[in-house]
């Protein structure tokens, strides 16, 4: 079961540009099945309740998007993770949109 999130209301903002997901001998991780490269991209989300910085990650060509632009995340999912005592929810959608016209506030 997937678990998408629910985009509206929310004003996502890109915080850092985009980097390579590297695994921990610092190789771009690629994507299971199809080999294409992923990316991270740390963008600050904005709601009525308040703000949290999060990092998507994306596959294939790198993210065209730059620090303060407004982006909508494509298929946007959340995705909970435990491991060795640890857990958290990892973020990923299959595209960050630029969101046209508009710009960070």
């Amino acid at each position: 079961m997937k678990l998408y999130v629910d985009g509206k209301g929310k004003q996502v903002t890109v915080s850092m540009d985009p980097t390579p997901k590297n695994d921990q001998n610092g190789n771009q991780r690629s994507e299971k099945g199809t080999g294409r490269l992923m990316w991270s991209t740390q963008v600050f989300v904005l709601d009525e309740t308040g703000g949290e910085v999060i990092t998507i990650t994306t596959a294939g060509e790198k993210p065209n998007v730059t620090v303060g632009q407004l982006v909508n995340p494509i298929q946007w999912e959340a995705i909970p993770w435990a491991t060795n005592g640890r857990s958290g929810i990892a973020y990923r959608a299959t595209e960050l949109k630029q969101v046209a016209g508009a710009s960070a506030k």
